[in-house]
């Protein structure tokens, strides 16, 4: 998004942090600030670390918060905001009365009439808050999700996954392996697939290169996890929005270890499931293991009709939303701010 809107002929100052900021830093204008943490044990939240952590950010957040205020904008003076679900940069985009763009996922779970796993119900609307709470007042949501449903609002427009330029590249083929990553690391599950031993399996997220009986640890690199993954005959990983679009893109089927605790995962999961693309597994047993790659022909069929399309309708939009220095943002902007007490 970044690289089309400087090539569109804008002038671009980017806020990250941790893993984007550096990714981002040597390419862009960019200002590092701090970002909120996920603590996981065994592919679980822990509530308590996840708190502790972040309330050890508060004092670097507060000078961050001050930082942003200055650079960004008092001195760059930005026309349009545009956030992927960043607090800071939305808050301030509101009370300097600045036109504020979303574009993520996670506004799926707030302005979509999607059918989510009913006895979650109650993370749902917890989910929901946190969502208003991150981001209170956008004034139009660019939403990227990979299952279709109704809008609750007409400023909010759907629009296929953003895929990185290195999967839109990539030639997939059908290979030996199956691909499995496991952002935090998930020893039941490790200990599952050596129930395997006729299947070979590329692990990735425990940063090492070792062998251990069928299963083959792969050390973090970019280029070897999108040719492992173009690669693949399956993909096991946890439900994270990203690596699952990248699958449906390449047409990898997927078993989904939803992350306990987050919400967003076990939607991510349910859906994909229930799309017939792959198979949902809140409790990874042998059985539920067994079970996908038994069925991993018919995924590959199921995948082979689904629809999956590029960044094209995204960039249009955006591109309509960004003409004569934002003049369509900030008609929304302006309606936003007259029917804001009925709008959300």
């Amino acid at each position: 998004m970044a690289r089309h809107l400087v090539a569109q002929g804008h002038e671009v100052k980017l806020a990250s942090y941790d893993r984007g900021y550096r990714n981002l830093k040597d390419e862009f204008d960019m200002v590092e600030i701090e970002g909120l943490v996920i603590a996981n044990e065994n592919n679980k939240v822990s509530k308590t670390k996840t708190l502790a952590a972040n309330l050890g950010k508060l004092s670097s957040g507060l000078k961050t918060f001050r930082r942003l205020k200055q650079s960004l904008f008092e001195e760059f003076q930005p026309d349009v905001v545009v956030t992927d679900f960043e607090p800071m940069t939305a808050y301030l985009a509101y009370t300097h009365d600045l036109p504020l763009i979303t574009i993520d996922n996670q506004h799926r779970m707030r302005y979509m009439q999607y059918d989510g796993p009913t006895h979650l119900e109650a993370d749902r609307r917890l989910t929901k808050s946190v969502i208003r709470a991150m981001v209170p007042r956008p004034d139009v949501s660019l939403v990227i999700t990979f299952y279709e449903a109704p809008a609750t609002n007409r400023r909010t427009f759907f629009f296929p996954p953003i895929l990185r330029d290195e999967v839109l590249a990539a030639q997939p083929s059908v290979g030996d392996h199956i691909l499995v990553y496991l952002s935090f690391g998930f020893d039941d599950f490790i200990g599952q697939l050596k129930q395997f031993p006729g299947e070979s399996f590329r692990v990735y997220g425990y940063d090492r290169d070792t062998q251990d009986g069928n299963l083959q640890y792969r050390p973090f690199s970019k280029e070897g996890f999108m040719a492992d993954l173009a690669s693949s005959k399956g993909v096991m990983a946890t439900a994270g929005f990203t690596l699952m679009s990248e699958a449906l893109w390449l047409k990898k089927p997927m078993l989904a270890l939803p992350m306990a605790g987050q919400f967003e995962q076990q939607l991510n999961g349910h859906c994909l499931e229930k799309m017939g693309l792959g198979k949902n597994a809140p409790e990874p047993t042998r059985d539920a293991v067994g079970d996908f790659l038994y069925r991993l022909p018919e995924y590959r069929t199921a995948l082979a009709q689904h629809e999956a399309r590029d960044n094209t309708e995204i960039l249009n939009k955006l591109d309509e939303l960004l003409a004569d220095q934002g003049a369509l943002a900030r008609e929304f902007h302006i309606h936003r701010q007259k029917f804001s007490k009925l709008s959300d």
